[in-house]
């Protein structure tokens, strides 16, 4: 099955989408990515939902990724003794660790991580930024507030504090226990929420000791200062912008996006836009213009995937969000002002044999007018460092190794295949031939670029290029 478009598809799962039939319509629809949220639902839920896509792998013969996203902390406020209060602007509103329902003038905030992270002046965002408190007295289990921006508050409701590092580890207890539940699945990608520095993508790392790749979430304002630092520690990246649009102002958002997004392709991590791509389409079966140029927006900007949320999770039109958005995306690419993009955002490649290897195999392949580039790899290196050059033809990844094929159907421009490995120069064209035509790449006679490492099977040694023609067995 032959993908119209290179930038990838992420679809949430959710209440909406649990069905066998559903499932497989979204991945029909252009899904290359399935992303079980552990924030909604139960282990029993997601296992159901994992065998269900591994099933459907199996039938549709295409690698799929399946992403596990952790929860993380969440920062609530308590309860009240009537359920909700209105804050009015300027009145005093006290947080502390006592566990008595709240009222008008208090509730519980059990964080004591945040209290020790509070100044006076430091602001508070209540409910998605909607209610904000500034700080004018603090200690260790308290902090007087003067409401800035009032509105009703409600049980539970999150709390963000803009501009702060809190002291606060993105793996709480729930989450390794998630964790250690997605690992024993076989899930290809965890995604790690409210990352602040590179030490907690090590934390995650030695948690998940090479059993998955690791998607650190661009969530926490904190975690542009050290953006180059985690984006080289980690394998992903997930531009969370809903958490990020809460913290800082919306016009920042934009552009932190573009910022992030240029580092990701710097360094060759693949990164997924996300957050409210489509969020009308929760209840509508057509998107906003303005949601339609927010996911074109991402796609000229060069994101590897873009992803939905509600849309799919739990809205009534799950398979129709994808679709729009694979014409979306598909529409984008038709576009001249696209591959110009493409071409004025390449990055100069590193003084090694795989980037020279890389920028060559790009070049050669236009030249020729080559059909499609073909990678052999074991780890997936190879095929990152092609997919980061964005060619104007597809990219074929050839690996042994499943684990790697899932991996890398999130990575731009990528039809990832899961095929022994070569075992000598004739073996790799014969190989590289055969899954060019199988699976719609080139008719016979038709020239493809291969990239390749010698000696066969060793990761991270790519080190030959060749053109082939195309030829039947």
């Amino acid at each position: 099955m032959i993908r119209q478009h290179r930038t990838k598809i992420v679809a949430t799962l959710g209440p909406a989408s649990s069905s066998r039939e559903t499932i497989k319509a979204l991945f029909r629809a252009g899904v290359d990515v399935f992303r079980l949220n552990f924030s909604h639902g139960d282990q029993d839920d997601h296992r159901r939902r994992y065998e269900i896509i591994r099933d459907l792998e199996k039938h549709l013969d295409r690698p799929t990724a399946v992403l596990a996203d952790l929860q993380g902390p969440k920062l609530r406020v308590g309860t009240f003794a009537q359920g909700s209060v209105d804050l009015k602007a300027r009145q005093h509103f006290r947080l502390d660790l006592d566990d008595a329902p709240g009222d008008k003038g208090r509730v519980s905030l059990p964080h004591m991580e945040i209290f020790q992270a509070l100044r006076k002046g430091s602001e508070l965002l209540l409910d998605d930024g909607r209610i904000r408190l500034r700080v004018s007295r603090c200690g260790s289990d308290f902090a007087e507030t003067r409401v800035v921006t009032g509105g009703t508050l409600s049980d539970r409701k999150g709390v963000n504090v803009p501009g702060v590092v809190l002291p606060v580890t993105p793996i709480t207890r729930k989450d390794r226990a998630d964790l250690r539940f997605a690992l024993d699945l076989g899930v290809d990608w965890v995604a790690l929420s409210f990352v602040q520095r590179p030490e907690d993508i090590d934390e995650a790392r030695q948690l998940v000791a090479g059993r998955c790749a690791i998607m650190a979430k661009l969530e926490k304002p904190a975690a542009l200062d050290h953006l180059h630092e985690i984006v080289e520690l980690c394998d992903g990246i997930m531009v969370a912008r809903g958490d990020l649009g809460v913290e800082m102002p919306p016009e920042d958002v934009p552009v932190i996006q573009k910022r992030i997004l240029r580092a990701c392709r710097k360094i060759g991590r693949p990164v997924v836009v996300a957050t409210q791509m489509l969020e009308s389409m929760v209840h509508a079966p057509t998107p906003t213009r303005a949601e339609a140029s927010d996911v074109a927006t991402a796609v000229y900007d060069g994101a590897d995937a873009v992803m939905l949320s509600a849309e799919t999770a739990a809205g009534d039109y799950p398979v129709e969000a994808a679709a729009i958005m694979a014409r979306i995306i598909g529409r984008v690419e038709q576009d001249p002002l696209y591959w110009k993009i493409m071409e004025a955002e390449l990055v100069e490649p590193e003084a090694t044999s795989a980037d020279a290897i890389s920028a060559a195999a790009r070049q050669v392949a236009h030249t020729v007018s080559a059909t499609g580039i073909v990678t052999y790899t074991t780890s997936g290196s190879t095929t990152l460092r092609i997919a980061r050059v964005r060619p104007d033809v597809p990219i074929m990844g050839l690996t042994p190794n499943l684990a790697t094929a899932r991996r890398l159907a999130v990575v731009w421009g990528v039809r990832s295949i899961h095929t022994a490995d070569a075992r000598n120069f004739p073996d790799m064209e014969r190989k590289a031939s055969a899954a060019a035509l199988n699976y719609g790449f080139a008719d016979a006679g038709a020239r493809i670029v291969i990239t390749a490492g010698v000696p066969f099977g060793t990761p991270g040694a790519t080190n030959i290029l060749r053109i082939a023609r195309v030829e039947k067995e």
